[in-house]
């Protein structure tokens, strides 16, 4: 029975989204919010225009389509573009963030014919979703779509601040051994160092945009309730440190996708339903009968996410070293993958080799590859969105981290979780053909036993009486409470 069956009121409680203009954060969230309205809660989820048309573009009208009582709303974000397809920078959006949203968000829902119970505001939107929260009188809950390890790096940030670690002095403390230091003081990350934690935090200027966003978005955490995608099994002992830190009750729920799976009654490994919503490129199955030509383990994943970019030259040598490895492999490669004004052009001979053990995709249903069962390793940037779905899938992984959170996940799946490798910081095709070899052969056996215990742990937090399947039908029940207020 569902958690509101049992519950009277006069009215549905009515919960109202609002992600980060960005992948992950779109997923993570519109996740969410289809469980709590599968649990019986009105909801309104709201996007940028920008976001929501390319939603439409990648998935077609019948995206917006939905259930009763869940609509989707829009609002502007002031920046300029020259085409539908132009990527913003990431000052303009932290710009548009802070000064741009407040006005029409406030305006919007002053007109939502069903007034709000309450925000659940993606972590970084937080900048004007807090104000905004007390402007209407109405509570706010923060989600945050990263690990918990991820999410206290990043609280951490003001601490090393405060403590003159950062910013850094100069670029040299990039490379003389300073990264090296290890932070003794955090709460639940034992043997940490200063270049396990978010690289916004190695910037050497002190007014760097990023890290003053960051450090202003994780202390309003402070302030309220906070949901964070994980499970308590994976990271107690952090998940105890922040809930004794914060004064607001934390919610470990994760991972969704299985709590969907649960409420929809899915099997595990089934083909995941609905996944199209979620993806701001088109997806391509065309992958799908590839891997199906393919033995069970045999094929690695190679997907370094949605914001991320590389040079030409790091992947022209992770193209020879995943040749070189002779193991088949599904590779992403993203119109936007390669930074400036590069395009993705590999060379002819590489092409060439590619064809015989390789497949290259634009975008695709990343879930459903990793659960496939000819998926035996991926390489990935350590995004927590591919990270979660990777232990969720008992896939084990190759971590080449680019950026913000990206080394913290980096470090846990490799040295806690024990379900990783990590790549150096120059990429170089010998050492990724080693790495892949490892990964994929003998020397990664324990790797993919551990990766298997994950998936079961995952799955058993989120079946009945799971701290994950506990969590959500006790973040129903509050929300259920404040709507009778």
């Amino acid at each position: 029975m569902d958690t509101l069956a049992t519950i009277e009121f006069e009215m549905k409680p009515h919960v109202i989204f609002i992600p980060y203009p960005a992948q992950s954060h779109v997923k993570a969230m519109l996740k969410l919010a289809k469980l709590l309205h599968h649990k019986g809660l009105q909801i309104t989820f709201i996007n940028t225009e920008y976001i929501h048309k390319r939603l439409l573009d990648s998935t077609g009208p019948h995206f917006v389509n939905g259930s009763p009582d869940f609509w989707f709303e829009t609002i502007p974000d002031g920046i300029p573009r020259s085409s539908d397809q132009d990527d913003e920078g990431l000052e303009l959006i932290l710009h548009s963030v802070e000064t741009k949203l407040l006005a029409p968000f406030l305006e919007l829902v002053a007109k939502l014919p069903t007034p709000p119970t309450c925000i659940i505001s993606d972590g970084f939107m937080s900048a004007f979703t807090v104000d905004a929260a007390e402007k209407l009188g109405i509570p706010i809950m923060l989600y945050w779509t990263f690990s918990a390890c991820g999410f206290m790096g990043l609280y951490q940030v003001q601490s090393l601040i405060d403590k003159g670690l950062s910013p850094l002095q100069d670029e040299s403390y990039l490379t003389n051994g300073f990264l090296e230091t290890t932070i003794d003081w955090i709460p639940g990350m034992k043997g940490i160092r200063l270049r396990d934690l978010p690289t916004n935090a190695w910037t050497t200027d002190p007014n760097d945009e990023l890290l003053r966003f960051t450090t202003r978005g994780t202390q309003n955490s402070g302030k309220v309730s906070n949901i964070i995608h994980t499970f308590d099994a994976l990271e107690a002992s952090i998940v105890d440190a922040l809930s004794g830190m914060l004064p607001g009750h934390v919610y470990t729920i994760g991972p969704v996708q299985l709590l969907l799976d649960q409420t929809q009654g899915e099997k595990p490994n089934a083909e995941i339903s609905n996944t199209n919503g979620y993806s701001l490129w088109r997806e391509e199955p065309e992958c799908f009968q590839w891997l199906q030509s393919k033995e069970p383990n045999s094929v690695i994943y190679v997907n370094f996410g949605s914001l991320v970019a590389t040079s030409l030259s790091e992947l022209i040598e992770i193209g020879w070293g995943l040749v070189s490895s002779d193991h088949y492999f599904l590779w992403v490669i993203r119109s936007n993958l390669v930074v400036g004004d590069e395009s993705a052009v590999l060379p002819p001979e590489l092409e060439e080799q590619i064809k015989k053990r390789g497949f290259i995709a634009r975008w695709c249903s990343q879930e459903k590859v990793l659960n496939h069962s000819s998926i035996g390793g991926f390489l990935t940037h350590c995004g927590w969105g591919s990270t979660i779905e990777s232990l969720s899938a008992g896939v084990p992984m190759i971590c080449r981290p680019f950026l913000w959170d990206q080394p913290t996940n980096c470090r846990y799946i490799c040295n806690e979780w024990e379900v990783g490798l990590e790549m150096g910081k120059e990429v170089k095709r010998n050492d990724l053909k080693n790495l892949v070899q490892e990964l994929m052969g003998k020397g990664g056996k324990r790797m993919r036993y551990k990766a298997m215990e994950w998936k079961e742990k995952a799955k058993m937090a989120t079946t009945p009486n799971g701290s994950s399947f506990l969590n959500m039908e006790n973040l129903v029940k509050k929300i259920a409470m404040l709507s009778r207020k």
